[in-house]
Protein backbone atom coordinates (compact mmCIF):
# COMPACT_ATOMS: atom_id res chain seq x y z
CA UNK A 1 0.00 0.00 0.00
CA UNK A 2 1.32 3.39 -0.75
CA UNK A 3 0.67 6.78 0.53
CA UNK A 4 0.51 9.54 -1.58
CA UNK A 5 0.63 12.63 0.56
CA UNK A 6 -1.11 15.62 -1.35
CA UNK A 7 -0.15 19.37 0.02
CA UNK A 8 -3.08 21.26 -1.59
CA UNK A 9 -5.72 18.79 -0.34
CA UNK A 10 -4.46 18.67 3.18
CA UNK A 11 -4.52 22.81 2.84
CA UNK A 12 -7.85 22.82 1.92
CA UNK A 13 -8.71 20.41 4.41
CA UNK A 14 -7.63 22.81 7.29
CA UNK A 15 -8.61 25.96 5.59
CA UNK A 16 -12.29 24.47 5.57
CA UNK A 17 -12.11 23.25 9.14
CA UNK A 18 -10.53 26.58 10.08
CA UNK A 19 -13.76 28.59 8.69
CA UNK A 20 -16.28 25.86 9.96
CA UNK A 21 -15.15 26.53 13.47
CA UNK A 22 -15.31 30.37 12.84
CA UNK A 23 -18.50 32.33 15.13
CA UNK A 24 -18.98 34.16 12.41
CA UNK A 25 -22.84 33.35 10.30
CA UNK A 26 -22.79 31.61 7.07
CA UNK A 27 -23.82 33.08 3.86
CA UNK A 28 -27.44 34.04 3.25
CA UNK A 29 -27.86 35.17 -0.33
CA UNK A 30 -31.39 37.13 -0.86
CA UNK A 31 -33.35 38.25 -3.61
CA UNK A 32 -35.83 41.39 -2.74
CA UNK A 33 -38.14 42.65 -5.46
CA UNK A 34 -41.26 44.76 -5.21
CA UNK A 35 -44.74 42.99 -6.33
CA UNK A 36 -47.57 45.60 -6.47
CA UNK A 37 -48.35 47.07 -3.24
CA UNK A 38 -45.73 44.58 -1.58
CA UNK A 39 -41.85 43.76 -1.14
CA UNK A 40 -41.01 40.28 -1.24
CA UNK A 41 -37.79 39.06 0.13
CA UNK A 42 -36.21 35.35 -0.52
CA UNK A 43 -33.61 34.25 1.35
CA UNK A 44 -31.60 31.11 0.86
CA UNK A 45 -31.14 28.92 4.45
CA UNK A 46 -30.67 25.16 2.74
CA UNK A 47 -30.97 22.54 5.41
CA UNK A 48 -31.91 24.71 8.28
CA UNK A 49 -34.59 23.90 10.82
CA UNK A 50 -37.78 25.21 10.40
CA UNK A 51 -37.97 25.71 14.30
CA UNK A 52 -34.60 27.72 14.69
CA UNK A 53 -35.97 30.51 12.11
CA UNK A 54 -36.54 33.82 13.95
CA UNK A 55 -37.46 36.75 11.99
CA UNK A 56 -38.05 39.75 14.29
CA UNK A 57 -38.55 43.29 13.66
CA UNK A 58 -36.60 46.06 15.99
CA UNK A 59 -37.93 49.77 15.17
CA UNK A 60 -36.21 49.74 11.50
CA UNK A 61 -34.34 46.46 11.89
CA UNK A 62 -35.77 43.43 10.47
CA UNK A 63 -33.21 40.50 11.51
CA UNK A 64 -33.53 36.92 9.90
CA UNK A 65 -31.24 34.21 11.78
CA UNK A 66 -31.30 30.46 11.53
CA UNK A 67 -28.97 27.23 12.17
CA UNK A 68 -27.96 24.34 10.60
CA UNK A 69 -26.73 21.59 12.69
CA UNK A 70 -24.83 18.79 11.07
CA UNK A 71 -25.32 15.04 11.87
CA UNK A 72 -24.42 14.21 15.13
CA UNK A 73 -24.45 10.64 16.94
CA UNK A 74 -21.74 8.48 18.68
CA UNK A 75 -19.64 6.14 16.22
CA UNK A 76 -19.66 8.03 13.44
CA UNK A 77 -17.05 8.27 11.45
CA UNK A 78 -17.08 11.38 8.53
CA UNK A 79 -15.88 9.77 5.05
CA UNK A 80 -16.08 13.72 3.61
CA UNK A 81 -17.98 16.32 5.05
CA UNK A 82 -18.68 19.33 2.49
CA UNK A 83 -21.67 20.85 3.72
CA UNK A 84 -21.27 23.36 6.39
CA UNK A 85 -23.06 24.03 9.54
CA UNK A 86 -23.25 27.21 11.49
CA UNK A 87 -25.61 29.87 12.26
CA UNK A 88 -26.97 32.12 9.41
CA UNK A 89 -28.21 35.78 9.77
CA UNK A 90 -29.07 39.11 7.74
CA UNK A 91 -30.10 42.00 9.15
CA UNK A 92 -31.99 44.88 6.86
CA UNK A 93 -33.52 48.58 7.19
CA UNK A 94 -37.02 49.27 6.70
CA UNK A 95 -37.92 52.23 5.61
CA UNK A 96 -41.20 54.35 6.44
CA UNK A 97 -43.33 53.20 4.04
CA UNK A 98 -44.00 49.72 5.13
CA UNK A 99 -46.65 48.06 7.16
CA UNK A 100 -44.57 46.17 9.57
CA UNK A 101 -47.89 45.11 11.86
CA UNK A 102 -48.62 42.78 7.91
CA UNK A 103 -45.20 41.27 7.64
CA UNK A 104 -45.15 37.30 7.07
CA UNK A 105 -42.69 35.13 6.40
CA UNK A 106 -42.72 31.26 5.58
CA UNK A 107 -40.09 28.49 4.36
CA UNK A 108 -40.08 26.21 2.35
CA UNK A 109 -37.52 23.86 0.27
CA UNK A 110 -34.76 25.60 1.65
CA UNK A 111 -36.38 28.98 1.21
CA UNK A 112 -37.33 31.55 3.59
CA UNK A 113 -40.06 34.11 1.97
CA UNK A 114 -40.82 37.57 3.92
CA UNK A 115 -43.62 39.44 2.59
CA UNK A 116 -43.64 43.43 3.49
CA UNK A 117 -46.81 45.37 3.02
CA UNK A 118 -46.41 48.78 1.48
CA UNK A 119 -48.77 50.65 4.04
CA UNK A 120 -51.44 52.43 2.69
CA UNK A 121 -50.23 55.98 3.18
CA UNK A 122 -46.96 55.01 0.47
CA UNK A 123 -49.04 53.48 -1.67
CA UNK A 124 -49.43 55.61 -5.25
CA UNK A 125 -52.72 57.58 -5.84
CA UNK A 126 -54.24 59.89 -8.17
CA UNK A 127 -54.57 63.26 -6.97
CA UNK A 128 -57.49 65.34 -8.23
CA UNK A 129 -56.44 68.54 -9.85
CA UNK A 130 -59.37 71.29 -9.84
CA UNK A 131 -60.39 73.94 -12.35
CA UNK A 132 -61.22 77.52 -10.37
CA UNK A 133 -62.48 79.84 -12.56
CA UNK A 134 -61.92 83.07 -11.16
CA UNK A 135 -63.21 86.27 -12.20
CA UNK A 136 -61.73 89.33 -10.44
CA UNK A 137 -62.74 93.27 -10.95
CA UNK A 138 -60.35 95.01 -12.38
CA UNK A 139 -60.99 98.55 -10.39
CA UNK A 140 -60.03 102.14 -12.09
Amino acid sequence: MTMTLDPISQLDRLVASVLDSAPAPRVMPVDLYRDGDRYVLHADIPGADPGSIDVDIDGTQLSIRAQRTGGQGDGLRWIARERGTGSYFRQFTLGDGVDRDGISASYDSGVLSVIIPVSERAKPRKIAVESVDRREAIGA
